[in-house]
């Protein structure tokens, strides 16, 4: 007598496991699509914030650049001088090695952390730090530098210390991760808080690695041991040394 055929069903039942591993992953790709979403439009509002810091930034220099201007001009048509205020920023450059440095410069010189030749730091122009040029005056070159010069460095040369580590500052979130809290939070805000000496500038500055220099185009000056002003290359020159650096960057 032949067996009875049973109808199987057409729907398949899968196993318990495996619907929670699709439930979970749906819920995870939903989250994930949800914070990506979120990330871009976060990025999105940053970067208005940062172009419009930008366009305020451009606005103040050019401002500081015509009030300059106005003031010579007033000067010059009362039969006057225009004596500029006294600079706040100065850039130091090491001009020489380790070798035969007495120990207080070489002590002055690791306070301002110019461990080797051609190293590069800005810093604040007040009687002490004044002081401290002095004391390495045979071993250093230093000045005013501008704008351009600043962004130069910044840009082209500039490494962050993050966690006592080197790093180059390839974007925006690195600078945002160390300064935030201060209010700065991209390259442009870095720039101006260096360029005006801003209430953060201690930060801000030790924020950035020393620059690593080249040796100039050109070379030295023959005897570079010399002091600027007798032909050599070493001590204080004022706005002479936005040349020097553009040799060197």
């Amino acid at each position: 007598m032949p067996m009875p055929i049973s109808k199987c069903s057409d729907k398949v039942l899968a196993p318990e496991t495996i619907l929670k591993q699709r439930k979970t992953a749906h819920k995870t790709a939903v989250e994930k699509a949800a914070a990506a979403a979120a990330a871009k439009k976060q990025r999105s509002q940053k970067r208005q914030v940062i172009f419009k810091r930008a366009e305020q930034y451009v606005k103040e220099y050019r401002q500081l650049e015509r009030a300059e201007v106005r003031l010579r001009r007033q000067a010059k048509q009362a039969g006057s001088f225009y004596v500029p205020a006294q600079p706040k920023l100065a850039f130091v450059v090491r001009t020489k090695g380790i070798n035969k440095i007495p120990p207080k410069p070489r002590k002055v010189l690791q306070l301002l952390r110019l461990l080797q030749i051609n190293n590069g730091v800005f810093i604040r122009l007040t009687y002490a730090t004044t002081q401290m040029l002095q004391i390495i005056t045979p071993y250093a070159a230093w000045g005013t530098p501008n704008l351009k010069t600043v962004k130069e460095l910044i840009y082209k040369r500039g490494y962050a210390k993050v966690n006592k580590q080197r790093l180059p500052i390839s974007d925006n979130r690195i600078i945002e991760e160390s300064l935030g809290k201060y209010g700065i939070i991209c390259i442009e805000d870095l720039v101006h808080e260096i360029y005006t000496v801003g209430p953060n500038f201690k930060i801000a500055n030790n924020f950035l690695w020393p620059f690593k220099l080249s040796n100039p185009n050109g070379g030295w000056a023959k005897r570079k041991v010399r002091h600027f002003i007798e032909g050599g290359d070493v001590g204080n020159r004022e706005t002479k040394i936005n040349a020097l650096i553009r040799r060197m960057n």
